[in-house]
């Protein structure tokens, strides 16, 4: 059959049926999709050398015919160990492997491979362990081409049922297909930004010849998927344009009215962002604005002011929070600060519904479910909205559309967005692309800063003394744990085999709720009132255990990272964060925030796990002003894609390591622009147009 980058997967013959579900998984539909689908990082081997010239401590890529192979189980770890013996004209090595008997089927006596490896010394000599491996023609053809061994190796993102090494062969199958394609960038902008032709790139990124190749590859590709990312994000802002929404008045006797009401003065910020929000309602054209501020900066206050207003003309208000505390916190806050305003504030959760409409409903996804009527909406929010997926948000949009008396179309509620992750300016100029941009970047008055300190082995104890002090003095502790149990597996992405054991490996290190709480109730702190929360509990179960701790009857909450966002318990004096290291540098901030939201001094101990040296994310804790100069930080440390799920944004991997390139990111937003502006509906640049289709098809099956 004739094979096209538009050809699905599942019609090839060379591609088992049985891996089809893990690439679709991965996001892979067709052959286009399987050759971008980028590497991750590259392994670096050495070029091929005679065995004699190969050096214990090195890693060695040698060429050479297998005398032995030989599979056994050891005795003391229950350990299977795969042994060969390669030699060449000069001389023999051995190669183990452990745990992966099925070498023995493809490596077999008499044939010649290449392998590339870590050189130890072992009882038989010089020994490679676990090298990758390939077959060769001959064994002293230094001059074949290799794909798993020798030069650099592109490493790929995986899933069950489908390895690296699998990808690497698949993609160079297909890679002729590539050649002679069209490139979705226009000649002029390539040859603008110096960026190499699509079928040499295509090649470059997966079998680089050299690191600079690579290079220059990952920047072109980077720069293409920002460039649609822009150019999305652009014509969904002139989409919004020419939408019509309810106008809502700016009532600034209800709002000075409203802010009298409440127990402490807005902040410059608050007030800006506040006036900001309420001239975007203003407009007949709907509302698309993030409220981006650190943790404790006051976004709800700002939100309910905002509701306050749509309520007052007429409109009703929908606001979204990612779990059911958070959307409960939400309308405890919301119903006491309109209490002197008699506004009815509505639940819909998993677990609990208003019956009856309300001019505010607050709740999780479930606002979104069938039977859930709004009326005459006019105002919808959505609480840390990178945690919804973009077809929820849009759904929710979709649902409100209402009737304005004023308009002789449908009109969409204006929207407005929350987050209490600091966003890196680099990341909010491409995924914020179709927002406008208010940020809180100031605490109220009387807010002490958190002290933060890391607490080694050796100091445990005196920390422990200090907590039993606190609580003594009537404060409260959070305790955080990666885990929830000692034989969970934290989730952190398909990673294939090699992924799941290196977790498997690092488990002993990682503290767990169970184990910490058993510790801390039975061991540290038995004449103390301590209880538990983590994600596998039921809603009702989570709600009533932060009610409890809310009202005092425990001194110290173990918790999973479910408590990340949004919890709000005043009398909380201490964050304690055990195998701190294993969290990045936002989700830690945050898990701060959940402390020093009083008047009084309140303190986060880090506890790293043992003989973890202090790592540039736990100084930086100790450091940094706020979360924004954090979340810089973390950008450069861990990548975009840590910081707060930016897939969920529809942004490719490629995209994402670009991320703190802050000059690429504004090349790309000024490349879309001028190129919307020669042709705004890219008829003069029909490849890219179909690469943007394609793109937004993919999001869609998504």
């Amino acid at each position: 059959m004739m094979i096209t980058l538009a050809t699905p997967v599942e019609s090839v013959p060379r591609i088992a049926k049985k891996i089809v579900p893990a690439l679709r998984r991965l996001g892979i539909f067709t052959i286009r999709d399987l050759l971008y689908h980028f590497p991750a990082r590259y392994e670096n081997y050495t070029p091929a050398r005679p065995i004699a010239n190969v050096l214990e401590g090195e890693t060695a890529t040698i060429h050479g015919r297998v005398i032995a192979v030989s599979t056994r189980r050891t005795l003391r770890r229950k350990m299977i160990l795969t042994e060969a013996l390669i030699a060449d004209e000069t001389g023999r090595i051995a190669a183990v492997w452990f745990n992966q008997p099925f070498i023995a089927r493809n490596i077999r006596e008499g044939i010649d491979v290449s392998l590339s490896g870590k050189v130890a010394h072992g009882a038989r000599g010089l020994t490679l362990q676990n090298p990758a491996y390939e077959k060769l023609q001959a064994a002293g053809d230094q001059q074949q081409a290799t794909i798993h061994t020798g030069g650099l190796i592109p490493v790929y993102p995986e899933t069950e049922g489908i390895t690296s090494r699998w990808f690497r062969y698949l993609i160079e199958s297909f890679l002729d297909t590539a050649q002679g394609a069209a490139d979705p960038l226009p000649e002029e902008t390539r040859s603008q930004h110096n960026f190499p032709q699509f079928t040499e790139s295509i090649t470059a990124i997966h079998f680089p010849d050299t690191e600079e190749a690579a290079e220059s590859a990952r920047r072109r590709f980077a720069f293409e998927e920002l460039l649609v990312f822009q150019i999305r994000a652009l014509a969904e802002r002139s989409r919004m344009k020419k939408q019509s929404a309810p106008a809502i008045p700016f009532d600034v006797a209800l709002i000075k009215k409203f802010v009298a009401t409440l127990p402490f003065a807005l902040t410059t910020a608050q007030r800006k962002a506040l006036y900001e929000i309420a001239k975007d309602l203003e407009r007949s054209s709907p509302m698309n604005r993030i409220l981006n501020g650190d943790v404790g900066s006051g976004k709800t206050v700002v939100a309910a002011a905002a509701s306050l207003l749509a309520t007052s003309a007429g409109y009703s208000v929908a606001l979204m929070a990612p779990t059911e505390i958070l959307a409960r916190q939400h309308c405890e806050t919301f119903r006491r600060v309109f209490a002197p305003f008699g506004i009815t504030i509505g639940l819909c959760t998993g677990t609990e519904k208003t019956q009856t409409p309300s001019p505010i409903t607050i709740g999780t996804h479930a606002l979104i479910q069938k039977g859930v009527v709004f009326d005459n909406l006019g105002l919808v929010i959505v609480d840390e909205q990178h945690r919804f997926g973009v077809g929820q948000r849009a759904h929710l949009l979709n649902r409100g559309q209402t009737r304005d008396s004023a308009q002789t179309d449908a009109a969409v509620p204006h929207f407005l967005s929350m987050t209490a992750t600091p966003i890196p300016r680099t990341i909010a100029l491409t995924i914020y692309g179709n927002l406008d941009v208010s940020v809180l970047d100031e605490l109220p008055p009387n807010r002490r800063p958190v002290i933060t300190r890391v607490v080694k082995s050796p100091e445990r104890a005196a920390a422990y003394d200090f907590m039993r002090r606190e609580v003594r003095k009537g404060r409260q502790i959070f305790v955080i744990c990666p885990r929830i149990d000692k034989n969970e597996i934290p989730n952190s992405g398909d990673e294939g085999r090699d992924g799941k054991f290196q977790q498997q490996f690092m488990l002993y290190d990682m503290k767990s709720v169970k184990e910490e709480y058993e510790k801390l109730s039975k061991e540290i702190f038995p004449d103390l009132k301590i209880t538990m929360l983590h994600g596998k509990m039921r809603p009702k179960e989570k709600d009533a255990v932060m009610a409890q701790f809310k009202d005092r009857t425990f001194d110290i909450l173990v918790s999973t990272s479910v408590i990340e966002v949004g919890v709000d318990i005043h009398n909380a004096a201490i964050m304690m964060i055990e195998s701190a290291e294993r969290f990045g540098l936002a989700q830690l901030h945050q898990f701060r925030g959940r402390v020093g939201r009083g008047t009084e001094q309140s303190y986060c101990l880090l506890f790293p796990g043992e003989d973890v040296a202090l790592t540039r994310r736990l100084s930086a804790m100790m450091t940094a002003k706020n979360g924004f100069e954090l979340a810089e930080l973390d950008l450069k440390i861990r990548g975009a894609g840590d910081i707060f799920g930016a897939r969920q944004w529809g942004i490719p991997d490629v995209a994402l390591s670009a991320m703190a390139d802050a000059h690429l990111i504004r090349a790309a937003r000024d490349e879309a622009i001028a190129l919307i502006k020669k042709s705004p509906d890219l008829a003069l640049f029909p490849e890219l147009r179909r690469h943007l289709i394609r793109t937004q098809r993919m999001l869609h099956e998504e």
